[in-house]
């Protein structure tokens, strides 16, 4: 073929560009057209950093600014269906001659007064405009000096304003629906909820929230935080200390790694910025001269650590709308640096109370101890294992990594990748062939791992799959290097799946449980059924049960349950073609991009205070074979006691 005839056949026709190409929003069309600027992602609400989230915090932001300001010391929230919300706080009040636009009008608010608002969580005028422009229906009510004023929206439009009379109390309420167009099948969840909700209160402690009529607050900061989400005891009791715009909590615990929580002006940032890091330095540094004789090593003065930072800063400078990163390198505009005020703070209070309880310091320096004997115990091994994850060819031989590694090195898409663990050579195939190539890595074992319940951390250098993953997510060090956001253990749905499923929980709740308590753990969620109709072809529709994927002329319904089975036969019927996934590695290629691609189901690996982690873990993965199969057993007959009686 001539190659000039190529490249003319390949040429983008040119499209015309004239005056009417150029568009002009209004504010509330703006964040309409691109809400990914202004919240984040959307997502339906499974995820706790779904939009929906981000809507509800940007409201009780204002209402937690009233609190500070000591305008309030009560916020009610009720959620109705799992679909919209309600929030009432008894601060302020708006002022009624401006209502309409501080929840309209970008750019807008009495947050840029900073009188008014010495340490906000939101600066910048656009918190409540974007729950505005993305709710289908948006009201906000303003009490003020027994008068209220009324305002509605619907995806943003002005639909109603009234003022009348009232009995209330002065204050704010604000009711939205988050619009569905824009959140696909959104639904709240409670837990997400009251999660956040807690973080609020232990930020601010004398603030009472009404969570659906249930009463939420914190009498001792961040100690309850503490207290509240560990999943190991602590060693020692709490640390905690409290000065102006600044209060840490910390422990240690008989665990791996290093577990921070930090927050700004109440505002929780999940991954930290410029406070937590000073945090984490200068405690290990003041903890260190505090033990000078010994010469400890950072890494081991931290090692299982658990802590919490909040401070307040004037007018703070975040990475993100979203907020979950400080980039502020002052504590106030031409101030007192963020490192040297955490420093100042934490050389004085943090020394004089390892001097003043030496029971507490004692403890933590037989910890710190023990932690610096295995590291040591370790180091050579650890060298040895690094080597050899070099000589590997870990790139081609276990590991197929993403390019956004490549194409991002400054990180700003981390957030999108992701690395799916597969068992098996056909199921990481049938991934690898199927997967987005810039965002998706997979990592695939050779047959089951090793159950490393109460083993050491030598097991993590000695196994040569441990050794390769360990060197594939870069955690070593801790979770900085991580270098996927989504880890995703991918297993056949059957019963040897299932168990390599809990091998790796396992290995990951021994050894990196910072890994599972920040959220990075998924399972992903596969089809067990395909159920299609040939004479029922009807494409690209949707149904209840998810997708109508089409292969063909066929109807295609993929269900994860048996009730979604019997739903889509009956949807289906007369006789619907079923067929029954065993493993991944028998979903074609095809099929597959459409179980890892928008429509992707993942289940969060979650684990809290109230599991009891390691009574789970010793009873379910201990050497007591025999109790456990006698509760096999004694099941079993149950189950079959049942089926006899129907």
């Amino acid at each position: 073929m001539d190659e000039n005839i190529f490249l003319e056949n390949n040429t983008p026709e040119m499209v015309e560009y004239t005056e009417d190409n150029i568009r002009h929003l209004n504010d509330m069309e703006h964040i309409r057209t691109r809400p990914g600027m202004y919240i984040g992602k959307l997502g339906d609400g499974s995820q706790n950093d779904d939009g929906i989230y981000v809507l509800l915090k940007e409201v009780i932001d204002n209402s937690i600014d009233e609190f500070k300001m000591n305008a309030g010391k009560r916020i009610e929230i009720d959620v109705t269906d799992n679909k919209s919300v309600t929030v009432r706080d008894y601060g302020r009040g708006i002022p009624q001659g401006k209502l309409i636009e501080a929840v309209s009008m970008l750019n807008t608010g009495g947050k840029y007064d900073s009188k008014a608002f010495k340490k906000s969580v939101g600066l910048n005028g656009v918190g409540l405009k974007a729950v505005n422009a993305t709710s289908s229906h948006f009201e906000a009510r303003s009490y003020r000096e027994g008068v209220v004023r009324i305002v509605t929206f619907e995806k943003g439009i002005l639909v109603s304003d009234s003022t009348e009379k009232s009995n209330d109390e002065n204050g704010t309420y604000i009711s939205f629906t988050p619009d569905p167009e824009l959140f696909a099948g959104y639904e709240f969840r409670a837990p997400f909820i009251e999660t956040m909700l807690r973080n609020y209160t232990y930020l601010n402690t004398g603030l009472t929230i009404l969570y659906n009529g249930k009463r939420i607050l914190s009498r001792n900061g961040l100690a309850d935080l503490l207290t509240d989400n560990m999943t190991s005891e602590g060693l020692y009791p709490i640390i905690h200390l409290k000065g102006e715009d600044i209060e840490i909590a910390i422990t240690h615990a008989e665990q791996y790694g290093e577990e921070y929580y930090s927050f700004v002006n109440g505002q929780h940032t999940p991954q930290g910025g410029t406070h937590q890091s000073a945090f984490k330095e200068l405690v290990a540094a003041t903890i260190h001269d505090f033990f000078t004789a010994k010469n400890f090593e950072y890494s081991d003065i931290r090692n299982g650590i658990v802590a919490a930072i909040a401070v307040n800063v004037e007018e703070p400078v975040f990475e993100s709308q979203t907020k979950v990163k400080l980039g502020s390198l002052y504590m106030s505009p031409g101030g007192v640096s963020v490192k040297k005020f955490i420093g100042d703070f934490i050389k004085v209070e943090l020394d004089n109370f390892l001097h003043k309880n030496p029971d507490i310091s004692e403890e933590m320096l037989r910890k710190i101890t023990a932690s610096e004997k295995e590291r040591k115990e370790l180091s050579g091994l650890a060298k040895q294992a690094r080597e050899k994850a070099k000589k590997v060819n870990l790139h081609n031989r276990k590991l197929r990594d993403c390019r956004i590694h490549l194409n991002d090195p400054k990180g700003d898409r981390q957030e999108e990748s992701c690395i799916f663990i597969t068992e098996g050579d056909s199921a990481s195939g049938s991934i690898t062939k199927s997967r987005d190539t810039n965002t998706q890595a997979v990592f695939s074992l050779r047959g089951k791992p090793l159950n490393t319940y109460g083993l050491s951390r030598a097991v993590v250098y000695q196994n040569e799959e441990f050794n390769l993953l360990q060197a594939a997510l870069n955690i070593e060090d801790g979770l900085e290097g991580l270098r996927y956001n989504k880890v995703i253990v991918a297993t056949d749905a059957d019963v040897d799946g299932m168990h390599i499923r809990l091998l790796m929980i396992t290995f990951f709740l021994q050894f990196f449980p910072e890994l599972i308590k920040k959220g990075h753990v998924y399972i992903l969620q596969t089809p067990l059924f395909r159920v299609r109709n040939k004479r029922k072809a009807q494409r690209g529709k949707k149904n209840a049960e998810g997708s109508d994927k089409q292969k063909g002329d066929f109807e295609t319904i993929y269900c994860y349950s048996d009730e979604e089975r019997i739903r889509a036969i009956e949807k289906l019927s007369p006789n619907p073609e079923i067929t029954r996934f065993k493993g991944l590695g028998e979903i074609s290629p095809d099929e597959f991009r459409n179980f890892i691609g928008e429509d992707i189901r993942l289940e969060r690996v979650t684990m809290h205070k109230d599991d009891k982690v390691d009574d789970l873990l010793c009873y379910y993965m201990g050497k007591n074979s025999m109790e456990r199969q006698n509760f096999i057993i004694d099941n079993l007959v149950v189950e079959e006691d049942k089926t006899n009686e129907e």
